[in-house]
């Protein structure tokens, strides 16, 4: 069994979906791991990770707007408002998501359906550096 970790830089531009498929499957590919698993995790708490569609970009643009409508900014009764008006409601949508995720590995690749892809959710409305580790195990 061997086991590697590999650090993604993920640079953002404000609210969005952001695709590091392929920068997974490449470190995947350097570790030389054939079968096993590899565990992304977000080491931030106003963004979040996602397996989503990857072939319509529609799919992004609802699930954008279905978070607005869920956790919208202006909410006078938060109290975390230090980082202005987008800080407490990224960190409630980062809770209602997740920051990590594991997929297989089979035959060198990790194990997606034909239209999902990886991605990191970015819930601010400012550009941020997001780090991305990746625990990649197996033989």
């Amino acid at each position: 069994m061997h086991q590697t970790i590999e650090h993604l830089t993920i640079r953002t531009d404000g609210q969005a979906l952001y695709e590091f498929t392929r920068q997974m499957q490449a470190a995947i590919e350097k570790a030389g791991i054939a079968s096993g698993l590899v565990t992304a995790f977000v080491r931030h708490t106003s963004c979040s990770l996602l397996i989503q569609e990857n072939a319509d970009p529609d799919v992004q643009v609802d699930l954008l707007g279905y978070f607005r409508r869920l956790v919208p900014e202006g909410m006078d009764w938060l109290v975390h408002t230090l980082e202005g008006p987008d800080d407490m409601p990224a960190h409630i949508k980062s809770a209602l998501t997740q920051t990590s995720i594991a997929i297989p590995i089979v035959d060198g690749c990790a194990v997606l359906g034909t239209w999902q892809g990886i991605y990191l959710f970015e819930h601010r409305r400012r550009p941020h550096s997001r780090d991305v580790v990746l625990h990649i195990l197996g033989g």
